[in-house]
């Protein structure tokens, strides 16, 4: 059986905001700003391959960094 999603080949622009160092940037400044530690989660989503929050990973996340 072929893969049912289609393979998505993200554009420059879209791979630089999707990267990790983006979202270590984006962490970094959370963090000083709330004071709370943030999360940097790999998703496994193709368009959206990490994400921060001030919440553990959920399920079928992964951690990838801490920013204390």
């Amino acid at each position: 059986m072929a893969n049912a999603e289609p393979s998505i080949r993200l554009s420059p622009r879209r791979a630089e905001l999707a990267s990790f160092e983006r979202c270590y940037a984006v962490a970094v400044r959370r963090c000083a700003a709330s004071g709370r530690a943030q999360f940097i989660v790999n998703t496994g989503e193709t368009l959206r391959p990490f994400r921060v929050s001030s919440r553990p990973p959920g399920n079928g996340e992964r951690l990838t960094t801490l920013v204390a």
